[in-house]
């Protein structure tokens, strides 16, 4: 056992429900929760700002180096995320920041610098951690390994509703269409693309409530608890 209990890797497609989900259970089990994808977005966001070209993948490692991503405790399981000290939310969710996080999230350099951030993030245990390749990359040695899935209509109508949930405008079409293209881009990607790992627990959480979603990944973590006890 970690320091501070194990690490719980969740992988899987865009709007699959990982931070929705993972959230809720971190509360229950008392852990940190921490979406790797906001790091990327975070560095997306300052690129867009400061009119960095997204496409040159030595000035957006540059501003990634530059400008270290933090994260501060506040009263919720999932710290807040700063990026040179600035405070960052709904402009994450942004779809033009998408857009450029899909660009900037295939660039080999900034993987291998992230990752090593989400590995110290982590080290201790008791967190939390989803993205696209934890599972298989960040943390292919966590305890307990969750590959979240659901359909791309499912995914776009969750997505929909977390973001006027937010107080911003979503179209269901457009949303639809930047899912399936990303998964595809996601599944293509030549570094550290997603897919699910061998020993990862596979959810399709398509036709299933998100309180089942949680309550499944609870057994396995009580499980996963047991035969590490033994």
């Amino acid at each position: 056992m970690r320091k501070n209990g194990i690490i719980i890797a969740i992988d899987g497609p865009a709007g699959g429900g990982k931070s929705s989900v993972g959230k809720i259970v971190a509360e229950k089990i008392g852990y940190k929760f921490i979406s790797s994808g906001k790091m990327y977005r975070a560095i997306a966001w300052l690129c867009v700002k400061k009119e960095v070209n997204i496409d040159d993948e030595e000035k957006v490692l540059e501003i990634a180096r530059t400008n270290p991503i933090s994260f501060k405790e506040n009263s919720g399981v999932e710290p807040l995320l700063l990026i040179s000290n600035t405070v960052l939310d709904k402009e994450l969710y942004d779809e033009n920041i998408a857009a450029a996080t899909s660009k900037i999230a295939r660039m080999l350099n900034l993987r291998n610098f992230l990752v090593e951030e989400q590995r110290r993030l982590g080290r201790d245990g008791g967190i939390i951690m989803e993205g696209r390749d934890i599972t298989t990359n960040v943390f292919p040695d966590a305890e307990l390994k969750i590959y979240l899935d659901a359909s791309a209509q499912a995914r776009a109508e969750r997505r929909v509703a977390q973001l006027r949930e937010k107080g911003m405008e979503a179209n269901y079409r457009e949303i639809l269409d930047m899912i399936i293209k990303r998964d595809e881009q996601d599944a293509k990607r030549k570094h550290n693309p997603l897919k699910k790992s061998e020993d990862s627990h596979y959810i399709d959480s398509t036709n299933m409530k998100k309180e089942d979603v949680v309550n499944l990944i609870l057994k396995l973590y009580e499980q996963t608890l047991s035969k590490i006890k033994k």
